[in-house]
């Protein structure tokens, strides 16, 4: 079905079996000293089981103080080898073949993570994301730092490894160097174009002197910064020639820094078009001989299969969606497309991860940086599980317990699953959200699942059916301020908004500013509805969100005309309208309705009921009302321990 997807291709000598590239992405998984640990191995693994043609490790540091996250790979030193090299041998055991990455992440770290000391970049400009300035170097240091590259490179060989990547990306070092917006130098680094270059010519020569003319050399690289006063594509045709002039056997074209004031940096969010980087691949591809490597949002292998088919590219890297599904290429290559699971962009795990200096992990995939512990062999003795409620939480409960060889009966009150988790698709650019609950879904049918809808469980239900566990995933229920008029016709829940279940009028109020505030409000926005005002105690709205993503979610708000009022509380409902106060002066605000978006809370009505009929556990929503990605692996794991 995708010939183009799984022909083989070579970067210089090394013949990489497809055309699917998993690309490097920080999983904070090894040793504080660099040393690869049995479950980043075993991460790795998972994604050779799972057919990819090549992997590129995250960045490995280049000396003890070039990171910019407390748990990657390093090289700098004989003593990291051997962990590594039991990396690269595993890999090779499924034909899958293994680069690494090597970088100095510059300004973009902190004190905390790279030995204490202070970063170092080309220019004393603070980093927009960590906050330090950094010392700026000396001509000495440069060059120092260049002949590290060169001994990590020599150690890279040593490790077994097929290739290495120099990263010219992403904000980091030499990317630095390469950007007149944060190099201010007007010595033989910085100031024209031909100095500005001068850092990444020598780190590839000093490269490939190190591993020999044999050995294949790529380079990353971000051909738009997307950042003020950043790089465009005008000025990176000329180094994207230059990048193969000196010496490399393939290029992978990126986009971004880290810092930017929208999710158009390094890792794209929902807000962002599928394929959208595809473009620089494409003109990068008219300037090289040499293999072009396309990323960003390529989700779908019809998509992917065109890139290469098109000739905009000649690899494909989707590392979010490796995460998501590990045996992505295996799937797609014998047709079971409905069996993927597909990447969301919710930037809820893959990225929160790095800034929280954690193992990465995952809202679609809960067995994520886990491969290293799960099992996924019959339990000795099956059991009878009931699961209470059909959400996200619920449902990955009901998952586990099944592929661990339980009966299993899951309830739901209503008369669809998925939960919290469909009302999140119906804002604008959220669409792909829905492509987990069917998933789901579909999981449900195939591991014979018994599910009863419109079926509320009952103590009356377990002591009839005598299960030998019951998985509470009731959810949470959305809090109803006692507030006058609460109750009234026209006060809605942002819920029912969201899935057509009410019309709010033309005129409305939505109070509370969080993510499902102000996406409900976004969501009436793109409706053109008369006026539309979000309303927000706080001083700032969407503080449970990433980022990049609030700031996009800003930009949309304000596209299409809403009202954002912050420091502003909503005291009462009346039927001409909200009572709002600010500053201790309650006015009345004249609406159509009023849609209560203020939070939720915890719904556990069984707990104590059912703990004297059998073993009871809490999941999700249930135990505390969080995020879908805290659901998912809690329901999981209580499914798998059933």
């Amino acid at each position: 079905m995708f010939p183009h997807l799984f022909s083989p291709m070579k970067i210089g000598n090394c013949e990489i079996p497809n055309r699917l590239v998993v690309p490097a992405m920080v999983a904070n998984l090894n040793n504080r000293e660099g040393t690869a640990t049995d479950r980043y191995i075993a991460y790795h693994e998972e994604k050779a089981k799972g057919g990819w043609g090549l992997i590129i490790t995250e960045n490995y540091a280049v000396n003890e103080h070039a990171m910019g996250y407390p748990y990657i790979g390093g090289l700098y030193k004989e003593e990291q080898i051997p962990s590594h090299k039991r990396l690269t041998d595993t890999i090779h055991k499924y034909g899958s073949k293994i680069f690494c990455q090597i970088y100095h992440a510059g300004r973009q770290t902190n004190h905390g993570v790279n030995g204490d000391v202070q970063p170092v970049g080309p220019s004393p400009l603070m980093c927009p994301w960590n906050k330090d300035i950094p010392h700026e170097l000396t001509i000495d240091e440069i060059q120092q730092i260049v002949k590290d590259f060169g001994i990590t490179a020599r150690n890279v060989v040593k490790a077994g490894f097929d290739g290495v990547e120099i990263h010219a990306a992403h904000g980091y070092l030499i990317h630095e160097f390469l950007s007149a917006s944060c190099n201010k130098r007007i010595d033989e680094y910085g100031g024209n174009y031909e100095n500005r270059t001068r850092f990444l010519r020598e780190v590839m020569e000093e490269v490939r002197r190190a591993v020999g003319p044999e050995f294949p050399m790529q380079v990353r690289f971000s051909a738009e910064e997307f950042s003020e006063g950043g790089r465009t594509m005008f000025e990176s045709r000329q180094i994207i020639r230059d990048i193969e002039k000196w010496g490399a056997d393939a290029l992978h074209v990126t986009f971004g820094l880290y810092g930017n004031r929208s999710s158009a940096s390094s890792v794209s969010s929902f807000f962002q078009s599928r394929g959208w980087n595809v473009r620089l691949a494409e003109e990068a591809k008219t300037l090289v001989q040499i293999p072009v490597i396309a990323v960003g949002k390529i989700q779908e292998p019809t998509m992917a299969e065109d890139v290469i088919e098109s000739g905009k590219a000649d690899f494909v890297a989707m590392g979010r969606a490796s995460l998501c599904d590990p045996h992505y290429p295996n799937k797609v290559k014998n047709g079971q497309m409905q069996e993927v699971r597909q990447c969301i962009a919710c930037l809820q795990g893959c990225t929160a991860s790095t800034y929280q200096q954690v193992p990465i992990y995952c809202l679609v995939n809960p067995e994520l940086g886990y491969e290293f512990e799960t099992d996924f062999s019959k339990a000795p003795v099956s059991k009878k599980v009931f699961v209470a409620g059909g959400g996200v939480a619920g449902m990955e409960a009901a998952r586990g317990a099944a592929i661990k060889g339980h009966e299993v009966h899951l309830y739901e009150t209503t008369d669809s699953l998925g939960g919290q988790l469909v009302s999140a698709a119906y804002p604008p650019f959220k669409g792909d959200f829905a492509t987990y609950p069917a998933w789901l879904y579909r999981q449900m049918k195939t591991l014979n699942i018994n599910v009863h809808m419109n079926t509320e469980l009952t103590a009356d239900i377990v002591k009839a059916e005598s299960p030998d566990k019951v998985i509470i995933a009731t959810g949470a229920k959305p809090i109803i301020p006692n507030l006058p008029g609460i109750n009234g016709a026209n006060v809605v829940l942002a819920e029912d908004v969201l899935r057509g279940r009410v019309d709010p009028g033309l005129n409305v109020l939505v109070a509370g500013g969080g993510m499902i505030g102000s996406e409900t409000a976004a969501y009436l926005g793109i409706q053109c509805r008369e006026k539309v005002t979000l309303l927000e105690m706080m001083s700032e709205i969407g503080i449970d969100m990433e980022g990049g993503i609030r700031d996009d979610l800003k930009d949309c708000l304000n596209k299409y005309f809403v009202k954002v009022m912050t420091e502003t509380k909503l005291a009462g409902v009346t039927e001409k309208g909200a009572l709002i106060e600010q500053g201790g002066c309650v006015t009345l605000y004249p609406c159509d309705t009023v849609v209560l978006a203020i939070g939720t809370k915890a719904y556990n009505p069984l707990q104590e009921e059912l703990s004297a009929l059998c073993e009871v556990v809490v999941v999700g929503d249930a135990l505390k009302a969080r995020k879908a990605v805290q659901a998912s692996r809690e329901g999981f794991v209580a499914g798998m321990n059933a």
